[in-house]
C-alpha cells in the first residue's frame, strides 16, 4: 500500500471535502481519503499497482483543485 500527499491551492469551502473524498473513496484501487481543510492536503492510502499517483493527481485536478505538490511514499 502506498501513501500520498498532495498540496492543493487554498480549499474555500467544506463541501470541498466531501467532492474530493466522495470522488476518491469511489476510485478503484484508493484505501482512505482524508482532506485536511485547513492545510488545503489531501492525505490518501492507495493500491499502486491498481492506480498510480499521477493519476489520482489528474482525478483531483479535473475536479477544480490544482495540486501544487506531491509526496509519495
Amino acid at each position: 500500500m502506498s501513501k500520498a500527499v498532495f498540496q492543493l491551492e487554498a480549499l474555500t469551502c467544506p463541501s470541498c471535502i466531501k467532492k474530493i473524498e466522495t470522488t476518491l473513496n469511489n476510485t478503484v484501487g484508493v484505501e482512505s481519503t482524508k482532506v485536511l481543510f485547513n492545510l488545503s492536503k489531501v492525505k490518501m492510502q492507495f493500491d499502486e499497482t491498481t492506480i498510480k499517483a499521477s493519476q489520482l493527481e489528474e482525478i483531483i485536478s479535473k475536479l477544480g483543485y490544482p495540486v501544487l505538490s506531491k509526496k509519495v511514499s
